[in-house]
């Protein structure tokens, strides 16, 4: 310890990383913190999953027969494989192709090109790590998932929005996209495709089934210069409340070297666990087990046998229905008060979303959603939070609309969704001098 006669000892600023510079923080940390910091703040921003729905039971169930074994239970409780469990690899790859209706020799995939991570978004981020470099291109629906916008822009690289509608990403503006980006000398710079196939964050959307082998073929086709993969994210396709399920994008990779598919159990049983997994190209493997190996050294082996016993003792597909009919009922708690509060107001309409957490919703085109406009001061003046749109689109491409809210009907209880409902109307009233 310096004494009152030592000099004045200063210590230098801190150097950071290039990549940590260039990193600015995050829209949806405001959002987190704000909600955090204020309980009696109705929050329809967050996508977090609803706390009474969580499985305890079926939890509990799973973690007293990983331990009541010693040998499963020292297995569990020691360091995993990088790769990952073996026999939850083998159990996720069936659930895919039971999924799709394909068989191991239709999909052309087997468990070894399974990947264990720590939720879908370490598979995000390494794929992201072992793909793209400085000023890289992905293009990305807009709008698109916005927590994946700031994984590309810790990258380096660039999101470029591609149009979407009621259906999805549009072929047509997805071959336009390639077109520009070519004729503009751009096209090396493209590496991936970015889609959320099933209720897609933000805009609820669900990829059409028509779509699918289109959107392979495009990207296929505009491979001239290297290989472009699509990243199918497939994080909400368990959450459907009304028509079939269709098969995801990869079904339609024939060859098989083009889709790669990020999946959670965040969304559809615990986000607690922390249990993703990714379904890879072979060329992918190697490279991207290099990478994970330097990044986590095998995701949590516990998390892992645990939700291995929630499949094999049957516990996942009745968790999901109960999921599904909360969600359902909430969702249409959201839509009733949507039609009350909101549908009266000239310029303002919505998707209905048919799954997922969240509904995508159009203002008046003079209102300002974002941090800087009046409507965000009011609605928490009235008491509840949204995420303003406009962070939701990517960087370049199709332009970011700034009358755009996402809302979600995921964390809130039913009668908390309807209060913040009826609090945005209030606000929008207020902003539009109503």
């Amino acid at each position: 310890m310096p004494t009152t006669d030592s000099p004045v000892q200063h210590s230098a600023s801190p150097r950071f990383s290039q990549r940590a510079r260039q990193f600015g923080d995050q829209p949806i940390s405001y959002l987190m913190q704000k909600a955090l910091d204020d309980a009696g703040l109705i929050s329809l921003a967050a996508g977090f999953v609803d706390p009474a729905t969580l499985p305890t039971d079926a939890t509990r169930t799973a973690v007293d027969a990983v331990l009541a074994d010693p040998r499963t239970a020292r297995a569990a409780l020691q360091y995993g494989s990088n790769q990952g469990l073996g026999e939850l690899r083998e159990a996720v790859l069936a659930r895919l192709l039971a999924d799709d209706g394909q068989t191991v020799a239709e999909a052309g995939l087997t468990a070894d090109a399974v990947v264990m991570t720590s939720g879908s978004n370490e598979l995000l981020h390494l794929v992201s790590d072992v793909l793209l470099d400085d000023g890289d291109l992905v293009l990305c629906a807009a709008p698109s998932y916005f927590v994946f916008q700031g994984t590309l822009a810790y990258a380096g690289a660039q999101s470029y929005g591609v149009a979407i509608d009621a259906e999805g990403m549009i072929p047509a503006a997805l071959e336009e996209t390639f077109q520009r980006l070519e004729t503009a000398g751009q096209l090396p710079r493209i590496k991936l495709l970015y889609v959320t196939s099933y209720f897609d964050n933000p805009s609820s959307v669900t990829l059409a089934e028509s779509r699918r082998h289109e959107l392979v073929e495009i990207v296929r086709r505009w491979s001239k210069h290297h290989h472009i993969y699509i990243l199918e994210d497939i994080a909400y396709r368990p959450l459907r409340y009304e028509g079939p399920d269709i098969p995801s994008i990869r079904s339609f990779d024939e060859a098989g070297d083009r889709v790669i598919v990020a999946q959670t159990f965040s969304k559809a049983y615990s986000p607690g666990l922390r249990v993703g997994c990714g379904f890879l190209p072979r060329p992918l493997l190697a490279p991207l087990l290099r990478q994970k190996a330097a990044t986590d050294f095998g995701s949590p082996s516990f998390s892992q046998h645990v939700l291995l016993k929630v499949l094999e003792l049957g516990l996942l597909e009745p968790h999901v229905a109960r999921l599904c009919q909360s969600y359902r009922a909430k969702r249409d708690v959201m839509l009733r008060a949507l039609d009350e509060h909101l549908r009266p107001i000239e310029g303002v309409s919505w998707l209905d979303p048919h799954g997922g957490i969240y509904v995508w919703a159009d203002l008046p085109p003079q209102v300002d959603t974002g941090f800087e406009g009046e409507l965000f001061d009011l609605a928490l003046d009235e008491r509840m939070m949204y995420v303003p749109g406009q962070y939701c689109y990517p960087g370049q491409g199709a332009p970011a609309a700034k009358n755009q809210v996402r809302l979600s009907f995921g964390d809130q209880p039913a009668e908390r969704v309807a209060e913040g409902i009826a609090a945005l109307g209030r606000a929008l009233r207020r902003a539009l001098g109503a």
